[in-house]
């Protein structure tokens, strides 16, 4: 298998937190990586819009020919493929919640922070767009405190004592907003504490750039 990924990237780099969270339990997931220059518009070329016409990162290629296009799936897939040391709890319940979490995170908090980057000082060159900008600094607090509620409990993750695929999503939108010089948590201290937490485990050292 194959995992075509950008660094800095939101979506690519929840994959490989994901990845490097579990090898960090003991996991053996035989995933080569392999970066794709967007800067150089390595990502529209044929070759790649062969594995995905969308042109979008990250894309696992499977050992069968096939192609996972969408980060989630693709975590999906790893979880199934690969069962241990899993990160989704194995009780119903529980697993459902994490899910639910992770969606969550992904469309109120992700994908807003990284609209934000694009509207303000976009890595691909978007030209800026303060109106959508404003929007997002006016919707975001709610998920925000959302999350600062969470964490008012002394919880270290956002699901508890162990790390979640949750997490990965967060410190993937959040690494991005750093990339793009955005601080938009540094009104929420339980956040911002969970941020550094989060930062100093190995699995993240080991991928964050930013």
């Amino acid at each position: 298998m194959k995992l075509y990924r950008v660094a800095a990237a939101p979506n690519p780099t929840k994959v490989m937190l994901y990845i490097a969270e579990r090898e960090a339990l003991g996991a053996q997931i035989p995933v080569e990586q392999v970066s794709v220059n967007v800067i150089k518009g390595e990502h529209r070329a044929a070759e790649h819009l062969a594995r995905n016409p969308f042109g979008t990162l990250p894309v696992l290629a499977l050992d069968d020919g096939s192609y996972l296009l969408e980060s989630l799936s693709i975590i999906m897939y790893l979880e199934s493929r690969f069962p241990e040391h899993r990160l989704l709890p194995v009780e119903i319940e529980a697993c459902a919640l994490a899910k639910d979490l992770e969606r969550t995170v992904e469309m109120r908090v992700a994908m807003p922070i990284a609209r934000y980057v694009h509207a303000t000082r976009s890595p691909l060159g978007y030209p800026p767009d303060l109106k959508v900008a404003g929007e997002i600094e006016g919707s975001l607090p709610v998920a925000l405190k959302w999350l600062e509620k969470k964490l008012s409990d002394g919880r270290e993750m956002l699901m508890g004592s162990q790390v979640s695929i949750a997490d990965c999503t967060l410190q993937s939108a959040l690494q991005f907003a750093r990339f793009g010089q955005a601080d938009l948590i540094g009104a929420y201290p339980l956040l911002a504490a969970w941020d550094s937490r989060y930062r100093a485990r190995p699995a993240a050292l080991s991928i964050l750039k930013f």
